[in-house]
């Protein structure tokens, strides 16, 4: 599946369906859409999406969005980009009406692109000890919030 974006001149990049995964109670997760984000015009992958199609305490601190540009390609504002697809998604495919997204403080290049997508900064918040995130060393997340 490959879903066409033509919002403010900045189709550069176009999402594919890589997969979906269900919802599993024994995670708490949600149903999650996997992309990924290739230059429009040669295919050429760059990254990597998702989009998690609901909200409970796991998701919270991890966002309903996430993504990652490869090395090489990063500083071309392909993120953004994506993610500006990614709301359009949600809105006309899945019906929702606002997103979550998260970022560590430290990381500078999400938290621009956060900061560009003109979200709303809800609260910097510390992880739970529990949560995955917190095991994997993301103590502190800041939350946005983005109307659709």
């Amino acid at each position: 599946m490959n879903i066409p974006f033509f919002h403010r001149n900045l189709d550069e990049v176009s999402l594919h369906l890589n997969y979906t995964e269900d919802a599993s109670d024994s995670t708490s997760w949600v149903k999650d859409v996997h992309f990924s984000i290739c230059k429009k015009h040669t295919n050429q992958k760059v990254g990597e999406c998702d989009l998690r199609l609901g909200m409970n305490d796991e998701i919270y601190y991890a966002g309903q969005v996430g993504y990652r540009i490869y090395y090489p390609f990063r500083g071309n504002s392909y993120a953004y980009k994506a993610c500006l697809q990614l709301f359009e998604v949600a809105k006309k495919e899945y019906g929702m009406k606002e997103l979550i997204i998260t970022c560590s403080p430290d990381n500078i290049p999400s938290l621009c692109t956060l900061q560009r997508l003109h979200g709303t900064l809800l609260e910097t918040v510390d992880v739970p000890e529990s949560h995955w995130l917190y095991q994997r060393g993301e103590t502190v997340k800041c939350i946005y919030q983005y109307e659709l």
